[in-house]
């Protein structure tokens, strides 16, 4: 009875609470969705960010009660403007009623919610309204970088790198990893939300995952399922320990230890090394070729047999390089692999044919390059094409935020048209990956995500609680707007 009388007394505070609330719901017009990402603001700058459920919760001194104008951003989305050309809207808040915000998507993809970070639902739970998500975040992550995921052992393996956390601004930075439940197998349905379990330490903060002695960040790229000579699986990586960003002090193959809960060691690579290993976001291929793991960096330019002894051994390495020779690109072992920036160069020398050209991705509306910065593809059963979604490296109005959509005959192209599926203006939204686990009615639905960051922009305000952090996007393939990019044969 006493339970009962506890949780009937928390019930009714938090339905106190809420009626002291103005609730704000920004909505697309069209579906009538939650919009997360949107930012009103009023005349004196109270900047406030919609949850991933499109709400925002109002309670301000001296606001309540009489009409007042809120500017309304949101990268992708957007509200008609008046005569005098503000974008807004006018509300009257009041304590326990609400008020509709409809928004335009102009971006061909629709952003669903983030997935990592506090306070997800955080304004959806001050409203009393029902989340997706558990309301406990007992991992305390703030900020999450750059994904890698894959099935494994019937679940979802989850890992990114540099982790912040709640109790210091120096978080985890050996890498972090969690678990979710497939969306056949009681798992949330990716419209809805990724229902993460962290790998955890004593003090139920998220764990090192490659714990290093020697100094550095430590991030894990490449993340495989391979088989070994016996059948067994094995769930291995390239790790890279970094003194900064742009050096490397020690890298080599990591394999995930059941008994242990973490990465170990399997093997250290010398400097030599350069593209001999598995790196960004891997993809299994099968075909009349062979059964091979590509690799994505920016395009599918390296591989290696698909056999566990082959991913540890450097020597098994296969990298796509122009051969003056043969006057084609032929998989070999000894040259690195060609890169977009080092394929125009070669055009532009008349020493590849442009009409040979496997990387000069062009803008299909205007005929600009499009320069990728980081990219994952697959093979999508409902385009009948592999698909690249990728972000552009200088993309005008933000340096790393475009994110474009292309289609190959195969792995490694010919890319050719890109169009452009999201914007993020003065704002970061790198390393992207498409979730190919998630992909539904036949692959006419994908899933993506990246990290949302101020990181590289220029733009000096962050935003709370979605910087440094992972927004899931929605993109529908039967949109007319990809046909341009259509997949040349």
């Amino acid at each position: 009875m006493r339970g009962f009388l506890l949780a009937l007394a928390s019930l009714i505070a938090v339905h106190a609470a809420a009626e002291e609330w103005f609730a704000i719901h920004v909505v697309d017009e069209v579906t009538g969705r939650g919009v997360p990402l949107v930012t009103l603001t009023t005349t004196n700058q109270i900047a406030l960010v919609t949850d991933s459920a499109g709400w925002i919760a109002f309670q301000e001194p001296g606001l309540m009660g009489r009409e007042v104008f809120f500017s309304v951003s949101a990268p992708g989305y957007r509200v008609k403007k008046d005569g005098f050309g503000f974008s807004g809207v006018r509300l009257t808040p009041r304590p326990g009623e609400q008020a509709e915000v409809k928004v335009e998507r102009i971006n061909l993809a629709e952003r669903l919610y983030r997935i990592t970070g506090q306070g997800i639902y955080r304004d959806s739970e001050l409203l009393g309204r029902e989340c997706p998500l558990p309301k406990a975040n007992f991992s305390a992550t703030m900020g999450q970088d750059s994904v890698q995921a894959l099935p494994w052992q019937g679940r979802l393996f989850w890992l990114w790198g540099d982790t912040n956390l709640a109790h210091y601004p120096l978080g985890n930075f050996h890498s972090t990893c969690a678990w979710s439940d497939m969306p056949a197998k009681s798992g949330l349905n990716p419209a809805a939300g990724v229902g993460l379990t962290y790998f955890t330490d004593q003090n139920d903060r998220v764990r090192k995952m490659l714990p290093l002695e020697a100094p550095g960040a430590v991030w894990i790229f490449g993340l495989l399922v391979v088989a070994d000579a016996e059948g067994r699986e094995h769930l291995v990586g390239h790790y890279g320990r970094f003194k900064d960003l742009g050096t490397r002090v020690e890298h080599g193959i990591a394999e995930y230890q059941e008994a242990l809960g973490h990465f170990t060691v399997l093997r250290v690579l010398g400097d030599e090394t350069g593209w001999q290993h598995p790196d960004g976001n891997a993809l299994r291929v099968k075909d009349e070729r062979g059964d091979y793991f590509y690799f994505t960096g920016s395009f599918a330019m390296t591989r290696v047999p698909a056999r566990y002894d082959d991913v540890l051994n450097p020597k098994a390495y296969e990298a796509l390089a122009w051969s003056d020779t043969a006057q084609e690109y032929l998989w070999q072992k000894s040259a690195a692999p060609a890169t977009q920036s080092g394929e125009a160069e070669a055009i532009a020398k008349k020493a590849l044919p442009a009409n040979r050209a496997l990387m000069q991705l062009k803008d299909a509306a205007t005929g600009k390059p499009v320069k990728i910065h980081r990219s994952s593809v697959n093979w999508n059963a409902y385009r009948k094409a592999w698909i690249m979604i990728g972000n552009q490296s200088g993309g005008g109005v933000s340096e790393l935020g475009e994110v474009w959509y292309a289609e190959a005959a195969a792995p490694s192209g010919p890319w050719i048209k890109a169009v452009k599926i999201a914007s993020h203006p003065n704002y970061t939204f790198y390393n992207p990956r498409q979730h190919e686990f998630f992909d539904q009615e036949g692959g006419r639905l994908i899933y993506f995500e990246g990290t949302y960051a101020n990181t590289f922009s220029g733009n000096p305000v962050m935003t709370p609680r979605y910087d440094y952090n992972q927004l899931m996007y929605r993109l529908d393939l039967s949109n007319p707007g990809l046909d341009a990019a259509k997949k040349t044969k």
